[in-house]
């Protein structure tokens, strides 16, 4: 197992770890995309274990169901425990996101997932954290 400094959500079914520096924007991030239908996993610090050269996320059982939510403080929601993992996104600043990027990966205990880098407050960016999570489970390409 890794504990991972990330916000990690599921969309159907696959979780997506939201990664960068604290304040960056991952638990805002990730509020957005479960006010249109994710669901939590892990507030700030992900666990990862790998079984049948796949990875897996989980919450650690200390901070299990709670989010902070700046402004309001620590929440209860409802959360999904144990989801393949499908995608990385790496938050950096919106003058750094390329327009057209190469594909990369992550890595993690030894396996790769896909890694894209975005923007955490442009209001486009849950769309495009969908959308990648879409071409990331089917294993095709954006054109």
């Amino acid at each position: 197992m890794q504990l991972v400094h990330a916000t990690s959500i599921e969309i159907d079914g696959h979780a997506v770890l939201i990664r960068g520096p604290s304040g960056c924007g991952k638990s805002d991030l990730a509020l957005r995309l479960i006010d249109g239908g994710a669901m939590l996993v892990a507030d700030d610090q992900t666990e990862i274990s790998a079984e049948n050269s796949r990875l897996f996320a989980s919450s650690p059982a200390t901070i299990s169901g709670i989010m902070e939510v700046r402004g309001l403080g620590i929440v209860r929601l409802p959360h999904r425990d144990r989801v393949p993992v499908a995608l990385v996104v790496d938050l950096i600043a919106a003058k750094d996101v390329e327009r057209l990027p190469e594909p990369a990966m992550a890595g993690f205990l030894g396996l790769r997932v896909p890694r894209v880098a975005l923007a955490a407050f442009e209001s486009s960016t849950p769309a495009k954290v969908r959308l990648a999570v879409g071409v990331a489970t089917r294993d095709s390409a954006v054109l």
